[in-house]
C-alpha cells in the first residue's frame, strides 16, 4: 500500500495556487485529492478523508489530515500519504495535524465561521465499491454544543429531536431550520449558518431556508417526520459533553513502587493546584485542544524525569493516534 504513493505528488495533483495564502480543502477520491469549490468547505461525509490546508503566507501553514469515522483504514493511509506530497510540495513548511470526526482542535474548528456539517456516506473510492442509492432528499441534522457546535446527521425520526438542541431538516427544494425551546443562544445562531452552509454545499444555493420554532412545525415537516411526539428535556451538561475539546485530565507519573506508573489523577476541571505532589511528575492532558502539559517536581527522582516524555508519547499513540500534539515542560 505505502510503496503505491511516491513521495513527490504527481505532475497536476497541486496546482501553484496551493503555494498561495487562504483556506483551502482537498477529499481523498481513489487515491488523489481533489479540491473543493469554496462552497462545499465546511461540509464532511463521514466515510471520507480530506486535507485542510491553512496557508498564512509569511506565517506558516498548517495541514491537517481529517478522518471520517465511517472512513476506512486503506483512505486513511492514502490521506497520509497525499499529506507527506503536499507537504513536500510546499518544502515542507506546513506543520501536520492530525484531526478525527468528533475530536477536532479549537484551532480547526475556527477555520470554518459558518460551522461544520457531518454527512453520512461518502464518495467511491479506489479501495471499496460505491455504496448507497438515489433517490428523493430526505436529511436531518442534529445541532449541538456551545463553544466548538458540530451538525451531525442522524437518523430521520422524532425520537431524536429534544427540547434543548436546534435540528436542521433537509427536505431538498426546503430546509428547515428547527429550534428547541430550551436549545442555548450559540445553537442557534449556529443553526441558521449551517443550514445556509447545506444550501451552499448540498442544494448549489437554490433551497430556501425556513426557521421554525418548537411548537410552529409545518405540515411539510409533519408529512415526513410523523404526528410530533413528546420530545425529551435536555440539560447544559449535555451541551459541554458534546464541546469534547474542552476536557482535560491530570495524570501522576510515579516509580514509588518500584516501577514507573501512570496514574489518572482527576478528569475534573479546573483542577485544585494542591493536586501537584513535588515527588512526582504529572501530565496535563488536554490533547483534544492540542496541548499536552508535563509537570516535573522538584524533588522528583532521575527515573522518573528521564520517563515522563516517555509515558506522554505513550498516552499520545494510545489516545490520538500519533496526531500531533505540543508538549511543554513545567517545572515546579
Amino acid at each position: 500500500m505505502y510503496r503505491m504513493f511516491p513521495n513527490m505528488a504527481a505532475p497536476g495533483q497541486f496546482g501553484p495556487e496551493t503555494q498561495e495564502p487562504g483556506l483551502k480543502v482537498w477529499r481523498v477520491e481513489k487515491m488523489k485529492a481533489v479540491l473543493l469549490k469554496q462552497a462545499e468547505v465546511g461540509a464532511f461525509f463521514n466515510g471520507d478523508s480530506y486535507l485542510v490546508l491553512e496557508h498564512r503566507g509569511d506565517q506558516g501553514a498548517d495541514l491537517h489530515m481529517w478522518i471520517g469515522e465511517k472512513s476506512s483504514r486503506d483512505e486513511q493511509v492514502a490521506c497520509a500519504m497525499l499529506a507527506t506530497q503536499l507537504d513536500s510540495f510546499l518544502g515542507g513548511d506546513p506543520i501536520q495535524h492530525r484531526q478525527v470526526q468528533g475530536y477536532e482542535s479549537p484551532a480547526f474548528m475556527s477555520l470554518f465561521p459558518r460551522g461544520v456539517s457531518y454527512k453520512e456516506g461518502g464518495v467511491e473510492s479506489g479501495f471499496r465499491r460505491p455504496q448507497g442509492g438515489s433517490g428523493p432528499v430526505h436529511r436531518l441534522y442534529q445541532i449541538k454544543g456551545k463553544k466548538n457546535i458540530r451538525a451531525k446527521e442522524v437518523e430521520l425520526s422524532w425520537e431524536n429531536f429534544n427540547k434543548g438542541d436546534c435540528f436542521i431538516l433537509d427536505l431538498g427544494e426546503t430546509i428547515f431550520s428547527w429550534i428547541g425551546s430550551q436549545a442555548n443562544m450559540f445553537e442557534k445562531q449556529k443553526s441558521r449558518e449551517i443550514a445556509s452552509l447545506i444550501r451552499d454545499t448540498e442544494r448549489h444555493g437554490k433551497a430556501r431556508i425556513t426557521d421554525v420554532n418548537e411548537g410552529e412545525e409545518t405540515p411539510e415537516m409533519l408529512k415526513v417526520l410523523g404526528p410530533m411526539r413528546e420530545l425529551a428535556e435536555s440539560t447544559p451538561e449535555e451541551d459541554s459533553r458534546a464541546d469534547i475539546s474542552n476536557s482535560a485530565s491530570l495524570y501522576k507519573v510515579s516509580d514509588a513502587t518500584g516501577q514507573m506508573k501512570l496514574t489518572n489523577v482527576s478528569e475534573k476541571s479546573p483542577f485544585a493546584k494542591d493536586l501537584l505532589v513535588r515527588d512526582d511528575c504529572f501530565i496535563l492532558d488536554n490533547g483534544a485542544n492540542g496541548k499536552i502539559f508535563v509537570w516535573k517536581g522538584g524533588d522528583t527522582t532521575t527515573r522518573e524525569g528521564d520517563n515522563h516524555l516517555q509515558a506522554v508519547l505513550q498516552k499520545l499513540e494510545l489516545n490520538y493516534n500519533g496526531s500531533q500534539k505540543r508538549v511543554s515542560m513545567t517545572p515546579s
